[in-house]
């Protein structure tokens, strides 16, 4: 949500901060800008520009203005405070300080009051402008520019990420951090700073990750990072292993596209370890997981979003197999209750960017009530929430652009069932027999995913009948039903159909009130214990005249008929079934927005990396 890119050289820096913001497109955003600085302290002004819509539209216009500079910063803006207005777009200006926010300022009003009364005036209705104004104030009393930074995030409550520079310092830029992502990228002769490391990969791979309460001067020969007392501080720097060319488009037409292809290779490049030691094993999770798992008696998974429908699936699994109790809760929902912690459960925390404002914050505070056995399984390395975590396990999936998440969601399910197996042996609860036959599993999943993926020409006739729908319902029983839920909100999010899902018992409890020949419903319904439930619900379908979509196994024991349309897939792959079943739902939704014409990657309104409330 939001991206920020800066950079400092004895080169046009222009395209490199273009080129990062086409990078960081896929946080999401409905507004762009950059602001540049060049010459010496007061002889040049610093300039900006920025436009609504798409970064190609800002770049068109800072190619029509002529925009040259050694040092700048730029910004795609997700609207919070404010609509989607040019005035609202960053970078925000002041007496010629320049600044970009991603994040949200929490005591903005006090502080727009008084920095009112101090005489200044408001352009914009962003929280940001109020940032840019206490900057220049601060420099109006003495302070470098550094130190003006410094002063004014004391003052600041809630989350942000910022980078500023001023016509009065045109050889440095600037930056903080608290809540939310920033790196800094190391060149030679050259600096830069990001929300994203995608965004500096044409320049470079060495990276600081800042962490939280930072700040950090970034000039052409260094780097100096403070911390949250001013006192500076050495940050590691880690080299990048991202590939540009995971971030390219390459023969597909949208990354999403591009994504659910991949998860043959994402899956297993995520079990590779599992399968290298040839055993479920603490060791896999960290060098202390022994310790942290040897006497867990219950597992809570704090998650949002595509996430916490893994998590779901997760519980089943866990309760089943490893014989303790789950819960699983929407982060932002937990942080803000009076949780019972015991200190004896393990927290789980899923987040694919592993910067989740509400998902950190609620690691946070479950860590606060004494929580202590705590894992994150995440996709990116050195994030904010493996960093806060004891234990991680790292999902491997890639760099993930669609805003519709796919292989983070299916390498979290195997990550999960990687724990739930590992959990499962500590209690002994794993026959050395059952341990074998998980491990068989996990290895035939690539392929069996790389057969769901050859249903999509089927799966593509269908789409066709779902483009003129406003309405779906999707159905599914026991651990078939968060993936029942995950189509719904894929479907939704980039086809702007609404879309609901409800385990399938739940459909004469009101949702059959809905069902009518207008109305698809998808079911979910693989070969397993609750197939002939599932059946009699979608009986009640058929009865009310709606029309069934139905994705099953080879084996399953039912076919086509009047209103009722068939998917199988090649067979019933056991305990892995909902990753498999992923799929379907997955090429589905992407198919049906490909006919109705929207956004596929960037759908309206959405973000990729949540890093407000």
């Amino acid at each position: 949500m939001c991206g920020i890119v800066g950079a400092i050289a004895d080169r046009d820096v222009v395209p490199v901060l273009i080129e990062g913001l086409k990078r960081l497109e896929y946080r999401g955003y409905d507004s762009a800008g950059i602001a540049v600085l060049d010459g010496a302290a007061g002889s040049s002004d610093v300039r900006r520009v920025r436009r609504t819509g798409r970064v190609a539209e800002m770049e068109a216009a800072a190619q029509a203005e002529d925009f040259h500079a050694l040092l700048g910063i730029g910004h795609t803006r997700w609207a919070t405070h404010g609509g989607v207005t040019e005035a609202n777009a960053h970078p925000h200006i002041s007496h010629g300080v320049a600044l970009v926010h991603n994040g949200i300022i929490e005591n903005h009003e006090e502080q727009r009051e008084r920095l009112r009364a101090l005489g200044y005036q408001f352009e914009s209705q962003t929280d940001t402008e109020v940032i840019a104004h206490l900057i220049h104030h601060y420099l109006q009393q003495g302070n470098d520019l550094l130190g003006a930074l410094q002063h004014v995030v004391k003052e600041l409550t809630g989350a942000y990420a910022l980078a500023v520079v001023s016509r009065s310092e045109p050889d440095r830029l600037v930056a903080a951090r608290m809540g939310c992502p920033l790196l800094v990228g190391l060149g030679e002769g050259e600096n830069f700073i990001a929300s994203d490391v995608s965004a500096i990969l044409q320049a470079t791979r060495r990276v600081i990750f800042l962490e939280e309460g930072d700040t950090a001067e970034v000039t052409r020969s260094g780097v100096r990072v403070f911390g949250e007392d001013n006192v500076e501080v050495a940050r590691e720097v880690h080299v990048s292993d991202v590939s540009l060319a995971s971030l390219e488009l390459g023969p597909y037409r949208h990354f999403m596209q591009k994504e659910i292809h991949e998860q043959p290779r994402a899956i297993a490049d995520t079990i590779e370890a599992v399968m290298d030691n040839g055993a479920f094993s603490a060791s896999l999770f960290g060098k202390d997981a022994d310790t942290v798992l040897a006497d867990v008696d219950g597992v809570q998974i704090l998650a949002c979003g595509t996430s916490y429908y893994a998590g779901m699936v997760a519980r089943y699994w866990i309760e089943a197999i490893a014989g303790l109790p789950c819960s699983v809760e929407i982060a932002s929902e937990y942080r803000y209750r009076a949780a019972v912690a015991n200190p004896r459960h393990l927290v789980v925390t899923l987040s694919q960017s592993g910067e989740t404002l509400d998902t950190m914050e609620a690691l946070k505070y479950a860590k606060s009530l004494g929580h202590d056995k705590t894992l994150s399984i995440c996709n990116v390395p050195e994030s904010a929430i493996p960093r806060a975590s004891r234990l991680v396990y790292y999902t491997r999936a890639g760099a993930e652009i669609g805003v519709a998440s796919t292989k983070a969601f299916t390498t979290q399910l195997v990550a999960l069932f990687t724990l739930t197996a590992t959990l499962a042996k500590l209690r002994g609860k794993l026959s050395e027999q059952q341990e074998g036959e998980y491990l068989d599993a996990l290895r035939q999943l690539p392929g069996s995913v790389q057969h769901a993926l050859n249903l999509e020409p089927q799966i593509t006739l269908w789409s066709e009948r779902f483009t003129p729908k406003q309405h779906a319902l999707f159905l599914g029983r026991g651990v078939h039903y968060p993936i029942a839920l995950e189509g719904a909100l894929k479907l939704k999010e980039i086809t702007y159909i609404h879309a609901e899902a409800y385990p399938a018992g739940e459909l004469k409890h009101g949702p059959l009130a809905l069902v009518d020949e207008a109305m698809p419903v998808v079911v979910i319904a693989p070969n397993d214990s609750l197939l002939e439930k599932v059946k009699s619900n979608m009986q009640e379908v058929r009865a009310r005249g709606g029309e069934l979509f139905v994705f099953t196994d080879e084996d399953s024991q039912f076919g086509e008929s009047e209103g009722v349309h068939v998917i199988r897939a090649p067979r019933h792959v056991g305990v892995l079934s909902p990753v498999m079943h992923t799929i379907p739902v997955q090429l589905l939704a992407y198919h049906v927005a490909l006919a109705r014409g929207t956004d596929v990657d960037k759908p309206r309104n959405l973000a990729k990396s949540v890093t407000v409330e």
